[in-house]
C-alpha cells in the first residue's frame, strides 16, 4: 500500500504508507510550531486517507516560512530534529514548482527581530549559511529517493 501526494492531476509523491503516515504526522507538529496551515488536506477521493491534495498557494506559504524557521534556529538539537522533515517538505515543493530559495544570512537576522530558541553556547562554527547549505544539499538527496 501507497499514498498519493497529488496537486492536482499530478502525484508529487507516492511513499510507502509508514513514510506518508510519518510525514503527516510530522506536518502537524509544525504546522502548530509555525502556526501556519500546511495546505496537505482530504484528496480527490473522499474517505480515503491515503490521497491527499496539496494546495500549491497555502503549501507554497509553509514551505517557505518552514525554512525560514529552520535557517534562523541556532539550536542543534532543534536543527538535528527537524532538518529530515524540512529537507522532505522542500523537496516537495520544488516538485510542486514551488521556488523554495535558502534564505541568505542577512535576510535571515533582518527577517526575525529577537531570535528564539538560540542553544547558548551554540556552535560558533555553525551559521545559517551553513544551515541552508546544508539543507538545500539534504533535499536534493531526499529528492532521488522520493517515489512518484
Amino acid at each position: 500500500m501507497s499514498m498519493y501526494f497529488d496537486m492536482g492531476d499530478e502525484t508529487l509523491w507516492n511513499p510507502s504508507n509508514g513514510a506518508g503516515r510519518l510525514f503527516l504526522r510530522q506536518v502537524a507538529v509544525f504546522e502548530a510550531e509555525l502556526k501556519l496551515p500546511s495546505g496537505i488536506g482530504q484528496g480527490r477521493y473522499w474517505g480515503d486517507p491515503d490521497t491527499l491534495e496539496v494546495d500549491r498557494a497555502v503549501y507554497e506559504e509553509f514551505a517557505r516560512e518552514l525554512v525560514t524557521w529552520h535557517c534562523r534556529t541556532g539550536h542543534s538539537v532543534i536543527l538535528a530534529l527537524s532538518e529530515g522533515f524540512v529537507a522532505t517538505a522542500v523537496a516537495l515543493a520544488r516538485r510542486a514548482g514551488i521556488d523554495v530559495k535558502m534564505p541568505e544570512p542577512e535576510a535571515v537576522r533582518e527577517s526575525g527581530g529577537v531570535r528564539h530558541d538560540m542553544q547558548i553556547p551554540g556552535d560558533p562554527r555553525t551559521t545559517s549559511a551553513d544551515v541552508a547549505t546544508a539543507l538545500d544539499a539534504r533535499a536534493r538527496q531526499v529528492d532521488q529517493g522520493m517515489a512518484r
